[in-house]
């Protein structure tokens, strides 16, 4: 028997993005079909229902899980301390799954208290060893966690009509904050990962448009937590894609395309520069909102979280860096899942239900085959012996 296909011990509660990738994953995968459930009438919620349980559990359930399992696992390597594990990790895990389960029931107090306390629980998780270690680089991340904890405390109230705050703002203030996260991370990881693995690729960061890009994100967040002109919104959103084309065109995505661990994150990053335009031309009145915000949900987010988690999870399993058939597919359907619910209901009107089902199919068929696939890699020991 091989190395790498002798039993290991269980190590799911080994490190953060064991079982937040897994869980995840799982998550992605059903919550179509619960969403399906709702929207037919065959389910019925007691406190979040249709619209509202949807936007808020695709950025609060599973990107945070997402980023969640990423921050657990990157800070341990930024700061060179130990992170959460063991019991700690399953207590973080069972919040999470709590407030995925009580927005689901009559207890709206409950579900109220477990969502917001998930940042704020992952912000104390990576925060002792962010201050511990002196790392102020990133002590930004912790900001950005209480931010998401604002946007969800708010979100509730608004659904509790104990606010008069629009729950959408408090969705579309999440979403910036992912984005400025997704910027960030992007700008970090994506050339050091295609210098690393295309040799001569020569992507290239230029500080202008480093600083340009990020600025530009953390001032739509402020103005989309205040009452801007329309016109205002879409001139910003117009110069923000120029500033993320320019990026992004600076890490030559062209040069990609046998690499499919790097691809697949230049494409997910196309689809920033994408909801930027769309979001433009939605505050012209010229698209539906919903177009824009599905380029960043089912384009980004998931293009960067699929490519990210079969990255991460293969590097700190200690397996080699590459992407076979499985992955593959996984990073195609989820392609698929953006580009049929932005620009094929877009494009055709006429069968705009169908294009959202079949989206569904494939953003469902993605998560479920990394679930699968993953199950055993994640939680088992490393194949190199290492810790972690």
């Amino acid at each position: 028997m091989s190395a790498d296909r002798a039993p290991r011990a269980f190590a799911l509660w080994n490190l953060g993005f064991r079982p937040f990738y897994l869980l995840g994953s799982v998550f992605a995968a059903s919550s179509i079909l619960l969403w399906v459930g709702q929207y037919s009438g065959l389910l019925a919620t007691a406190y979040l229902r249709g619209a509202a349980w949807h936007g808020h559990e695709m950025l609060f359930g599973y990107t945070l899980a997402i980023v969640a399992g990423f921050l657990l696992t990157a800070v341990g390597n930024w700061t060179g301390r130990p992170m959460p594990s063991g019991v700690p990790l399953m207590a973080l895990a069972a919040l999470w799954v709590a407030g995925r389960v009580l927005v689901l029931t009559p207890y709206a107090t409950a579900a109220a208290i477990a969502n917001v306390a998930f940042p704020l629980a992952l912000a104390m998780g990576i925060g002792g060893p962010l201050v511990r270690s002196g790392n102020r680089r990133n002590y930004f991340f912790l900001a950005l966690l209480f931010v998401l904890a604002a946007a969800e405390l708010a979100f509730h109230l608004s659904h509790l009509d104990l606010l008069v705050w629009p729950e959408q703002a408090s969705l579309q203030v999440g979403l910036d904050v992912v984005l400025f996260i997704m910027a960030v991370i992007g700008g970090r990881v994506i050339p050091m990962f295609t210098n690393n693995g295309i040799p001569g690729a020569g992507a290239i960061r230029h500080p202008v448009v480093e600083k340009s890009a990020l600025a530009g994100v953390l001032v739509l967040v402020a103005v989309d937590l205040l009452p801007v002109p329309a016109l205002v919104v879409a001139v910003l959103a117009f110069l923000l894609a120029l500033a993320h084309g320019a990026r992004l065109y600076l890490w030559r995505p062209w040069r990609t395309g046998r690499t499919p661990l790097v691809w697949v994150l230049h494409l997910a990053y196309g689809w920033i520069v994408a909801y930027l335009v769309l979001r433009g031309l939605a505050e012209l009145g010229l698209v539906g909102p919903l177009f824009a915000v599905h380029a960043l949900t089912v384009g980004a987010i998931g293009g960067l979280t699929i490519g990210m988690m079969v990255r991460t999870a293969r590097g700190h399993t200690g397996r080699l860096l590459g992407a076979d058939r499985f992955e593959v597919a996984c990073f195609v359907l989820v392609a698929l899942a953006a580009a049929i619910r932005v620009f094929a209901g877009m494009w055709l009107p006429g069968v705009y239900v169908a294009t959202v089902v079949v989206s569904g199919i494939c953003w469902s068929a993605a998560f479920a085959l990394y679930a699968v696939r993953y199950w055993p890699v994640l939680s088992r020991a490393r194949v190199d012996g290492k810790p972690g």
